[in-house]
């Protein structure tokens, strides 16, 4: 009898161990990110802004990073307040933080793209045209840029604790809608929970498709637009320290509703940011995070189509950004890349798969929907991921000449099909996990 019952705690003990071993780990961080204003940085988003620096701070912009780890394998997710990266950024980074066992594979870095930050060229060290409508290099906001995210994936990666994670998700009607009159629109609100093994809460990612484009060129002041207000007022709600963080999704096309009658920009992100953080809060709190989980990434490298500039673009982007068809050949040559990657993380019923630009609202719904009939509960698509390539049309955007987004979308009618399925070959084996 004594051997059985010793048989037994022992083999409560491995059982035990395997749980144990199996247990997913994490730590978040947050940095702020709001440049000096002595740093004379201009703000990005339209062309006649003419690179002038920002005037005034209006709400502080930040990096957020949530490390995520189970056994060996490890994975960074980071949230910037920002209007995108050029493809210099995410190699830069690496070569600071490559040693802390940091590669291209698995850091993913998600921009909100609100248009009341810094400018994305300004950002890009081949960015030698000195067009300020198209931006100007500045050296001293690369820097400070690579030295906040240095700092926050760094500290982020420190001292991971045993963590339960769960994933949530509503359809939100009325708050966003396609600018081009298409019928696809992404009314997917997904909010991923992670908490301490107190339950205590440790970070809350929030993924919605809108452009945060309330604040217009004439708009002066740095801030984060409403994906900025979605995130304190979640953190407010929450509390705890909590970190919360917000990434795009498949927003070329989408547009956020507004409030009617309200004159000022930022009282309008105010109420529009504050409005989805109380629909987040409501899938937040019927979520039931669990301790074990599946979790892994993926990760592709894609050469492009041949860049090309697109027939209608003097009649929108030409326009906005000063350029004739030849001095664009020349910016598509300095600073559109030749080749881009795509990342995927699962993280339980949750997986992500990056869009290196701004991908068009249906090819997301599409990725979506073949990564749902794989198995996967909570497909999500991370927008603006790592680099800003382009707008990413289906063949029949460009071709049609859908305004602003077909003349901006550099790599010809292919780029939407090549995207769409390197995004769903790469997330794909995640769901057969």
């Amino acid at each position: 009898m004594r051997k059985i019952f010793l048989l037994f705690v022992l083999t409560l003990f491995v059982i035990s161990l395997n749980v144990s071993a199996q247990r997913i780990k994490a730590n978040a961080a947050a940095v702020d990110m709001t440049p000096t204003l002595d740093m004379k940085f201009a703000l990005g988003g339209y062309g006649d802004r003419m690179s002038k620096p920002a005037e005034a701070i209006h709400d502080r912009i930040w990096a957020k990073t949530v490390v995520i780890q189970k056994v060996d394998k490890k994975y960074a997710i980071v949230t910037m307040d920002v209007l995108a990266l050029p493809p210099n950024v995410k190699p830069e980074l690496l070569e600071r933080i490559s040693a802390e066992g940091w590669s291209e594979k698995n850091v993913m870095l998600l921009a909100s793209h609100s248009h009341g930050s810094f400018d994305m060229t300004a950002l890009n060290d081949k960015n030698h045209l000195g067009s300020p409508q198209i931006g100007i290099f500045h050296p001293e906001l690369l820097e400070h840029v690579l030295n906040v995210l240095e700092k926050v994936i760094t500290e982020a990666g420190k001292d991971l604790k045993p963590v339960s994670i769960g994933t949530g998700s509503m359809i939100v009607e009325g708050m966003n809608r396609n600018r081009r009159g298409d019928p696809d629109v992404d009314r997917n609100l997904t909010v991923t929970r992670i908490d301490l093994e107190n339950g205590k809460p440790l970070a809350v990612l929030v993924n919605w498709t809108a452009h945060p484009t309330f604040m217009s060129e004439n708009d002066m002041w740095v801030s984060g637009g409403w994906p900025g207000y979605l995130q304190r007022e979640l953190q407010q709600c929450i509390g705890d320290g909590v970190i919360a963080m917000y990434y795009n999704g498949a927003e070329g096309d989408q547009s956020a509703i507004g409030s009617p009658g309200v004159k000022s920009h930022y009282e309008k992100a105010e109420i529009y940011g504050r409005a989805i953080a109380i629909k987040a809060m409501n899938v937040y709190h019927k979520i039931k995070p669990q301790k074990v989980v599946e979790f892994d990434y993926a990760f592709q490298e894609v050469t492009l189509p041949e860049r090309k500039v697109h027939p209608l673009f003097m009649k929108t982007g030409g326009k906005e950004y000063n350029l004739t068809p030849e001095a664009l050949h020349a910016v598509l040559n300095v600073m559109s890349p030749e080749a881009t990657s795509i990342g995927a993380v699962r993280i339980g019923d949750m997986v992500m798969v990056g869009a290196p630009g701004e991908l068009a609202a249906g090819l997301g719904l599409q990725i979506k929907s073949e990564l749902k009939a794989k198995g996967i509960k909570y497909p999500v698509i991370g927008g603006l991921a790592n680099e800003w390539i382009s707008y990413i049309l289906s063949a029949e955007q460009y071709n049609n000449g859908a305004g602003y987004e077909s003349s901006v979308s550099f790599f010809g009618e292919i780029l939407g099909e090549v995207i769409v399925n390197s995004m769903i070959d790469t997330a794909k084996p995640l769901a057969e996990k």
